[in-house]
């Protein structure tokens, strides 16, 4: 039996009870697939967005011969060997956190502040560049049974140290945040157009919930950060398997509900005839990859109109969860509403959960002493209160949580030393921490040098941190490939990468 256009007479006829597909008009012949009925449809205009949108977001581009690249779906997938985790929570803190003054204590520094470093450095404002060595004006304290020093400006953090592996030779080798930001979500510095991090886990495992999205995107109040919406790109990659943004503010996905005209059972008989012209598109044409794409999409959007709903309502959460997350204080409300939904999501399967904070706000060039404390102060309780809440569910032995930045600061002063100081960029040695799925709490590991302007011991670059993250999530970096304009792909492009073993429990 043929399908028809659904012109006004077939719709209506099934909102009227008729379960049955309505009557061919005789005008007109059958549809043999889903381009024909957008062509028909309202002179051939849903045609013309269709194809403005697949080509808009990459779809008809070429994906590989036949067979190359997995099934262009998120259907859950098995990964290569047993994993420790498989979710991810990634807390990136955009402008490059200064982890002198955070995490990676330097009595030297501290000892000969006001001096001129001997050293060699790349700045890059030279027109307030010195050589003043800047002593952290903060104190640390040994914390947990580990004894990690952390920064009076992280007091929640510190309380979880046991919980935590403190990696401190984390070495980009470049001082610009896009271009570092770019070799920690893509594989490579600098270079656009590729695949972040998420898109590869999503690609390579699919999801565990088939009504939420796998790659979730947690924006800021204050705007997108720098870079953009190249953070959570799928680059050369479906958009299928990009991040999808949730707003800051409710209603933080847009259109959830369908219109009142439209709710209950005219709704399900419409997806319903909807469904019949995509399985009837899937025998005649098993091949067209690109708009199966957009057809899951559209499934999905019809299944999270429930689910999204749930995951997303904190109110549902008891008081003390709230005051886990600093819900109940001015100053933390906003990111720890965000991370208190990243744990809701993560604990309903969806894989990848990234949180964003608008602009740079880690980018102290000036004023260090009062700009730090204050970014400190927004997510400092919320990050803690997330492990903390992951670890008393169960779920932190199977996610994995990444708090950290593109790169660090330098160990000298931006300006002149005094009240109005900061600190410019280092992309030589800075320092980020990772929890659960697998990695050793209570661990730090590798070193900067004295005064903590260079990695210099066991010294890590993101591609090594992408290969250990993908292999917790039981992947391996070297056999995750997907083809790209006949060229093999991987995240971490063939470049020397290892799996951080002595990190890892």
């Amino acid at each position: 039996m043929s399908i028809e256009p659904g012109d006004c007479r077939s719709i209506s006829s099934a909102a009227e009870g008729s379960p049955a597909v309505p009557a061919q008009p005789e005008c007109c012949g059958p549809i043999g697939s889903r381009r024909e009925f957008l062509t028909r449809s309202a002179f051939g205009i849903g045609a013309f967005a269709l194809a403005h949108l697949l080509r808009q977001e990459g779809l008809l581009a070429d994906v590989g011969k036949p067979g190359e690249n997995l099934p262009m779906d998120l259907r859950l997938r098995a990964p290569y060997f047993a994993p420790r985790a498989n979710a991810m929570i990634s807390l990136f803190m955009h402008g490059g956190p200064s982890h002198v003054d955070l995490f990676d204590p330097k009595p030297e520094l501290t000892k000969n502040s006001g001096s001129d470093y001997g050293g060699d450095v790349t700045f890059s404002f030279v027109n307030r560049a010195s050589k003043k060595l800047f002593g952290s004006p903060f104190r640390f304290e040994k914390h947990g049974q580990c004894g990690t020093d952390v920064s009076e400006l992280l007091p929640e953090i510190a309380s979880i140290v046991d919980d935590i592996a403190v990696l401190r030779s984390m070495h980009t080798g470049h001082n610009g945040h896009e271009v570092s930001i770019r070799y920690f979500h893509g594989g490579i510095p600098g270079v656009t157009g590729r695949p972040t991090m998420g898109s590869w886990i999503t690609y390579a495992l699919g999801n565990e919930s088939q009504n939420l999205p796998a790659y979730m995107v947690l924006a800021d109040p204050e705007g997108h950060p720098v870079d953009g919406t190249l953070n959570w790109s799928s680059g050369f990659m479906p958009p299928l398997y990009q991040g999808t943004v949730l707003r800051p503010q409710e209603p933080r996905i847009f259109n959830l509900d369908p219109p009142a005209r439209l709710k209950g059972t005219l709704q399900q008989q419409n997806l319903a005839f909807l469904d019949q012209l995509n399985q009837r598109h899937l025998r005649r044409h098993p091949g067209e990859a690109e708009l199966e794409a957009r057809i899951a999409s559209y499934e999905l959007a019809a299944a999270m109109q429930t689910a999204a709903k749930e995951a997303l309502d904190i109110s549902q959460e008891p008081d003390h969860i709230h005051k886990l997350y600093g819900i109940d204080e001015d100053v933390t409300r906003s990111y720890g509403e965000r991370c208190l939904i990243a744990r809701r999501l993560v604990e309903r399967g969806v894989r990848f959960v990234q949180l964003f904070l608008g602009g740079q706000p880690w980018d102290n060039h000036s004023s260090i002493k009062t700009s730090l404390p204050a970014i400190c102060k927004r997510t400092d309780k919320p990050a803690a209160g997330l492990v903390k809440d992951l670890k008393q569910r169960g779920l932190l032995d199977s996610t994995i949580v990444h708090w950290g930045g593109e790169i660090g600061r330098l160990p000298v002063c931006e300006g002149t030393l005094n009240d109005a100081a900061g600190r410019d960029h280092n992309g030589q040695g800075f320092t980020i921490w990772v929890a659960g799925g697998g990695f050793k709490g209570g661990l730090t590991y590798g070193e900067t040098d004295e005064v903590g302007h260079k990695a210099a011991v066991n010294v890590l670059t993101p591609n090594d941190y992408q290969a250990t993250i993908l292999n917790q999530l039981g992947l391996d970096h070297t056999k995750l490939v997907y083809h790209n304009s006949g060229r093999e792909q991987h995240l971490t492009d063939g470049r020397p990468a290892r799996v951080v073993r002595e990190i890892l429990a």
